[in-house]
């Protein structure tokens, strides 16, 4: 796909060349404000947005009903899921995925805790079958997106080990591969920065989207999953990313109403002054039972993060 091609698609995704980092620009991921699909994008009308980010079905918290991931439902589902955000208003500005959130065959994991001898084989043996499965489920993934007429997914870059250095280079090779195949697809592989995986802080992400350098690979910064690792998000992280390779930014309760709050404003004018082409979405990640509640909180908070439009 030539920059043409890549342009247009974002041309008709809405976030072509010449708009600045508004309001129209953001997005909440819809399993994180709601309890269902219908009451996911009541709660984005309420607060006039254009985009949804999708992972898996509204549950709010209620662990006894079942969550289904977008990447893996059959186009008929995903037609009447797209239909029902067109007819609100909404696309879809990114399609989150879990792939390549696993173990990598034949690494040193760092566990947490101590596994017993047949755990350690039941785990190895799960690593193994989603290894074997990991293209099938990028094609999934990719068929999804198209159905949705999404241009972005976001991918891990494997379960963090002892010695990331050490498997510097074959974590690039795996994310290449599979930056290849959805290049050629039209589909552009977000990587996310994600304190459980190889890539967590801001600096290692910018690191492997450049060792990698393709276009079908970018990023997916999400700037509270580096706090564990002791990195300043901003500025520090933000001015360590290439930005031509920012894809998407998400961001948290945890550092807009909690304990990690930084500072957003700021951000959103650097992104904006520096060009940033895309959306930035709420992912609210609170677990206390009070999901619904901290994301109207942080709805209202962020809202006057950006200019008014």
């Amino acid at each position: 796909m030539n920059r043409r091609e890549w342009m247009l698609g974002l041309a008709a995704a809405g976030l072509a060349e010449g708009r600045g980092l508004d309001w129209s620009r953001f997005a909440v991921l819809t399993d994180e404000v709601a309890g269902s699909e219908a009451e996911a994008i009541e709660f984005a009308r309420q607060y006039g947005l254009k985009w949804v980010e999708l992972r898996g079905t509204p549950r709010a918290q209620d662990r006894t009903r079942k969550s289904e991931d977008y990447f893996r439902m059959e186009p008929e589902r995903l037609k009447v899921v797209k239909e029902d955000l067109r007819r609100a208003g909404f696309r879809v500005s990114f399609l989150n995925t879990g792939l390549l959130k696993f173990g990598l065959p034949g690494s040193d994991l760092k566990l947490s805790r101590v596994e017993s001898a047949e755990a350690r084989t039941k785990r190895e043996e799960r690593q193994q079958t989603l290894y074997a499965n990991r293209m099938k489920d990028l094609e999934l993934a990719i068929r999804a997106a198209h159905v949705l007429e999404v241009k972005q997914l976001r991918v891990f870059a494997f379960l963090r080990v002892n010695n990331v250095a050490a498997l510097e280079e074959r974590l690039a090779n795996e994310l290449g591969e599979y930056a290849k195949v959805a290049e050629r697809e039209g589909i552009r592989l977000l990587l996310e920065n994600e304190s459980s995986c190889n890539v967590a802080t801001s600096k290692e992400l910018a690191g492997m989207t450049l060792k990698v350098n393709t276009k079908g690979l970018g990023m997916n910064w999400d700037p509270d999953n580096t706090w564990a690792f002791g990195e300043r998000a901003w500025p520090d992280g933000y001015q360590a990313l290439p930005l031509k390779k920012l894809g998407n930014v998400q961001m948290k309760a945890g550092n807009v109403i909690g304990p990690r709050k930084i500072d957003w404003t700021a951000i959103i004018a650097a992104l904006d002054r520096d060009g940033y082409k895309g959306c930035i979405g709420l992912e609210t990640h609170v677990f206390d039972g009070t999901l619904i509640e901290k994301a109207h909180l942080c709805m209202k908070e962020i809202r006057g993060y950006f200019p008014a439009s």
